[in-house]
């Protein structure tokens, strides 16, 4: 029978649950188990796929076609296992569920009620993503923070879940945040004690208690909390702000975390290996100084969450070639004709990474015109593909304005006509689709890697999987002209009605990809497009 851990936050939110729930899980395997991870989310939003990254960051596609939380980017990364549709689940698809059910008739009339109802839900989503996975432990991680009207039903299910547990089998981590206050020089412990106090007045005593904080937690201090939470002093960890989130396992198991855990679960600490992650934050640590400049050119730039996998994926890449990366992101519709040498000419490689609306694409073509002609590597990622094809189609070959169909009405309400070129557009079976939950292209595809291109000595295989998150795809309509004026199509669908993957002949290194190939990159082993991109980057800065 599986074990579970429930992971919650107290004080404020962004303490950096979802990396320690991560990082417990990496130590956990490597310590021999089958792990897998589980993010449930308060809101009433059915998933994040319709949610602005400007509030809530990325969205995480798993292989399946689940349009997740992006915490379950960090967990695929920490654990490395492909997550699915059961790892991520919010309060609004539990009430949808439920009032499905209720129209139904399945209640014969009955009241619905968040008690038992809901948090019946929500815990047979605990039971559900043991049998489709055949973990031997489950970390599930209560999204929000202790005392939020939201979270309560789901503090609740988890009390439940641990009540109809035997002894051992569920345990409660709690994240809180010990400020250090200048003026008293010292940090403080109130927090926590209200954030504990909090908890367990809705019945959740924490097993282990790990203190976030920007200074160090002395003994003495964990000691205060210990006595104050009625948790051992062993059981209250430090986690220290660090130089990177890869480096939290393996201070967390400095602490004995990982063996801690297992004790409380009855579990064998079986030997552990974290040797190749050792080496991975060893390796980050003598990064050469020359920094590599890459330009992100995109539309959500003000928060860099929304680019997180893409950012992750290029940290991955620079520790494999041992040299630092440094990160501009470029407001697409900030781009300006006349300092773009000023912007883009002081750039190593220039990416451009996938969004949905015509805000900022102008800007993106811009910028992709500048790689292109000044043989700047470049990487374009979903929309970045398509406005890649855009690009070529006006510039090479000639077909003026050419745009994508995404943008038809907006380009009508501002007055234009119908699109000449409509370079990029719906499939005929995609055209009746309405619902923006339900993109047609969602979750792993195969695609046929051409040979001699760039992207089979990336791959180095003739078929690989990427994962998509997209409606329009390249008009085959123009895909013959494209490529007598020098389009490359590197990659392309089993039944080669989908453009995968374009590239570029003459030039160093251009590529875009229809996928996001982000989501697959892992610390201690790169994505094989974000390496080469990087590699052509480090070559392209001379050194």
């Amino acid at each position: 029978m599986a074990k579970h851990i429930f992971v919650t936050g107290g004080v404020v939110s962004s303490l950096g649950k979802g990396i320690t729930a991560a990082s417990m899980g990496h130590l956990l395997k490597a310590r021999g188990y089958k792990v897998t991870m589980q993010k449930a989310d308060p809101y009433l939003n059915v998933d994040p796929g319709t949610m602005s990254p400007f509030q809530h960051g990325e969205v995480f596609v798993t292989d399946d076609g689940h349009e997740g939380d992006l915490d379950l980017g960090h967990y695929e990364r920490f654990i490395d296992e492909s997550l699915s549709r059961e790892s991520n689940f919010t309060a609004g698809a539990i009430y949808q569920s439920l009032i499905t059910r209720e129209r139904r008739g399945d209640y014969l009339g009955g009241t619905v009620q968040v008690i038992p109802h809901m948090t019946n839900a929500i815990k047979d989503r605990l039971t559900r993503i043991v049998e489709q996975s055949g973990a031997d432990i489950v970390i599930t991680e209560i999204g929000g923070t202790v005392g939020d009207i939201e979270s309560l039903p789901f503090i609740e299910a988890a009390r439940q879940f641990k009540m109809s547990k035997q002894h051992g089998d569920v345990l409660f981590v709690h994240v809180t945040l010990v400020p250090y206050i200048a003026a008293a020089h010292e940090v403080k412990t109130k927090p926590t004690q209200h954030s504990v106090k909090e908890l367990r007045s809705i019945g959740v005593q924490p097993d282990f208690i790990v203190c976030r904080s920007d200074h160090e937690i002395e003994q003495g201090v964990r000691e205060k909390i210990a006595l104050f939470c009625d948790v051992k002093v062993d059981n209250v960890l430090s986690c220290v702000d660090e130089t990177s989130i890869y480096k939290v396992p393996l201070n967390l198991h400095e602490q004995d975390f990982d063996t801690k855990v297992l004790d409380a679960l009855g579990l064998e600490a079986k030997p552990i290996d974290i040797s190749d992650w050792r080496d991975y934050n060893d390796k980050m640590d003598k990064l050469a100084d020359k920094p590599v400049n890459i330009a992100i050119v995109g539309k959500y730039v003000s928060l860099p969450d929304a680019y997180l996998s893409i950012m992750e994926a290029l940290i991955h890449a620079s520790v494999f070639h041992g040299r630092k990366i440094q990160t501009h992101l470029i407001d697409g519709e900030q781009l300006v004709e006349s300092e773009l040498d000023k912007t883009l000419g002081i750039m190593d490689g220039i990416l451009v990474p996938g969004g949905f609306g015509k805000r900022a694409f102008e800007g993106k073509i811009t910028a992709i015109n500048y790689a292109r002609t000044n043989n700047i590597p470049f990487l374009g990622i979903c929309l970045g593909l398509q406005a890649a094809v855009c690009e070529f189609a006006r510039n090479v070959v000639g077909m003026k304005d050419a745009t994508s169909g995404e943008f038809a009405e907006e380009i009508k309400e501002a007055g234009g006509g119908e699109i000449e070129f409509p370079v990029v557009d719906l499939m005929p079976q995609q055209e009746d689709i309405d619902n923006m939950g339900g993109t047609m292209r969602l979750g792993s595809y195969p695609c046929k890697v051409a040979e001699q291109t760039h992207a089979m000595a990336a791959y180095g295989e003739p078929v690989i999987y990427e994962r998509h998150r997209h409606r329009y795809e390249v008009n085959n309509v123009f895909r013959e002209k494209l490529c007598e004026a020098g389009l490359v199509v590197s990659g392309i669908s089993p039944d080669e009605r989908l453009v995968e993957m374009i590239e570029l002949k003459d030039h160093p290194w251009f590529v875009a990809c229809q996928g996001h190939p982000e989501f697959k990159s892992r610390p201690t082993r790169c994505h094989p497009l974000f390496r080469d991109f990087v590699g052509a980057s480090i070559t392209h800065c001379g050194s």
